[in-house]
């Protein structure tokens, strides 16, 4: 106890105080070098023992304010949902290392060669589709810098264009269904996962059409920004070309159409005629209507592939079989999401067996490959989950000094509008963002910044249509996400920037890869804006 009393200096007990001490003290340990995790767990207990005590901090063990944080902690690490990441990213980790993504590349590069600013476009495209894969940012912004940036700039594309377009491209697993960030804040905030992506949907890809558009309408306006490659004579003309990516479509959509009927049989049979979701309909009666519109697409694709003829058919084929296995993937994974078939955890796991197997029947899947997968999973898992322990236990020992409701007093009193209200915790997300890793703002600041939109009034959100008070959360939660889409850009410690200088080449440095970002985060910007003026096209899907 003596011992004890020589920190009984440090009680505060003042709310105000005690905020103004952790926000100076969680700059002052970041810009030291202290990991997030260590910090936030670190001034977790030095909160506990400002408002309570030493003495009530570690007098009695096991019980007092410090059990309250161990609960905090346990809640977050024995939730279910959170296999889900692990999952996620050792898949990423094996479509990194497989050949899976550069065969899509050479198969969007066919079709969009002749046109202007075409290997920009398919970097787009492409990480659209691995961010409907995996939803991690790192490996896409690695894996794209390894595949497209030496592309662009052998052509002579420029540098700025080509760097912006990697990274911003690259971080759209941020808004893309299944986004692990989205995944955070469902378990933190209590809110549907499976709203949340389907609320993501249309923000996200309204942001990868941003960006598409930007590089078409620059590119076009200055062609020395993106010049064309030298033309192939075997490369098809473009009518032509496009009866040939329509026939594509038609046998991908016949085979396609066909293994998911064969998989929703497979789990008919394994589901022993269970009920469905509304406990009336059987399972079997909820497939049935599914199997039969696959037969209808599947009859729809046979016919067109028979008109256009058996040999522009295969040769469709073989100039778009790259894009199958990644689309086969996207449809495992969100197909059983939004199928009702599984939860996302599930999902999860349905995805990296689809690259598992796809892998071992391209011959890819080594034993070094899944080792080094593995060991790359295990390093992102433990960084994450240590932000986790840590912003959880800071959350709850700042929520039991009662933090909360002082920073919701100190809004609601300042008398700011509803807009302004939202606009002010936008600007703190973007400051944030630009220092703190997602993971930690969104297990620190969303348990104090939710509840406060949730009491402003709904009507006044936004400037066009209104949201339902049930959408409010999910709305915020999209919002949300579109900040930390910035906060990948954003300098002084944007990811992106160092994930692409880890693989670029030796003369482009961090300066030019952050000049490069300009245009791209005021896209980001735009699209930001428009979620904020426009809330409801979150919920047009809902």
């Amino acid at each position: 106890m003596e011992f004890l009393e020589l920190f009984a200096w440090m009680k505060v007990g003042d709310v105000a105080t005690i905020s103004i001490i952790l926000l100076i003290g969680m700059f002052i340990l970041l810009a030291i070098g202290m990991p997030l995790g260590f910090a936030s767990a670190f001034l977790a207990v030095a909160v506990i023992v400002m408002k309570f005590g030493p003495e009530a901090s570690f007098g009695r063990f096991g019980s007092g304010p410090l059990s309250v944080l161990a609960q905090a902690v346990y809640r977050q690490m024995t939730n279910y949902v959170l296999i889900s990441v692990p999952l996620f990213i050792f898949m990423a980790a094996l479509l990194e290392r497989s050949g899976i993504a550069r065969d899509m590349y050479s198969s969007l590069n066919i079709w969009l060669s002749r046109t202007r600013g075409g290997i920009a476009i398919v970097t787009s495209i492409m990480a659209v589709i691995m961010a409907a894969m995996s939803g991690i940012i790192g490996g896409e912004v690695v894996l794209l810098g390894l595949i497209a940036l030496p592309q662009m700039l052998r052509l002579g594309y420029n540098q700025n264009l080509a760097i912006g377009t990697i990274c911003a491209s690259g971080s759209l697993g941020t808004m893309i269904p299944p986004s692990i960030v989205l995944i955070f804040y469902g378990l933190v905030t209590e809110t549907s996962i499976k709203a949340l992506f389907t609320a993501s949907f249309l923000p996200g890809f309204m942001l990868a059409s941003f960006f598409i558009i930007y590089i078409i309408v620059r590119t076009n306006l200055n062609p020395s920004l993106a010049p064309l490659p030298e033309p192939d004579p075997d490369d098809p003309p473009g009518r032509v070309k496009a009866l040939l990516f329509l026939a594509f479509l038609a046998k991908f959509a016949t085979y396609g159409a066909l293994f998911f009927v064969g998989l929703l049989l497979l789990i008919s049979a394994f589901s022993g005629g269970t009920m469905s979701d509304d406990g009336v309909t059987t399972m079997w009666e909820v497939l049935r209507v599914r199997i039969a519109k696959l037969l209808v697409v599947a009859a729809i694709g046979f016919v067109v592939s028979r008109l256009l003829g058996k040999e522009r058919t295969s040769l469709g084929w073989d100039m778009g079989k790259g894009l199958v296995a990644p689309i086969v993937v996207v449809g495992v994974v969100l197909g059983s999401i939004y199928g009702g078939i599984t939860g996302i955890t599930e999902a999860a796991a349905m995805g990296t067996i689809a690259v598992f197997v796809i892998g071992l029947i391209r011959r890819e899947m080594t034993v070094d490959v899944v080792w080094d997968s593995l060991m790359r999973t295990l390093k992102s898992t433990g960084t994450i989950i240590w932000v986790t322990i840590g912003a959880a236990s800071l959350a709850a020992a700042y929520t039991l000094a009662g933090g909360p409701t002082f920073v919701a007093n100190l809004i609601v009193t300042s008398e700011l509008p509803t807009m302004g209200v939202i606009l002010v915790m936008m600007v703190i997300f973007l400051i944030m963002g630009m220092f703190m890793d997602w993971v930690g703002i969104v297990l620190l600041i969303m348990p104090v910044f939710l509840p406060i939109v949730l009491k402003l009034p709904v009507a006044e959100i936004g400037f066009l249509g209104e949201l339902e008070p049930r959408h409010v959360a999910i709305w915020f939660g999209v919002v949300f996400c579109m900040n930390m889409q910035v906060s990948f850009l954003s300098p002084p410690f944007g990811p992106a920037a160092f994930y692409l200088k880890s693989v670029a080449p030796p003369h482009i440095s961090l300066t030019a890869i952050f000049r490069g970002f300009l245009p791209f985060i005021m896209l980001q910007l735009c699209a930001l804006a428009v979620l904020l003026i426009w809330p409801n096209i979150v919920t047009l899907f809902l």
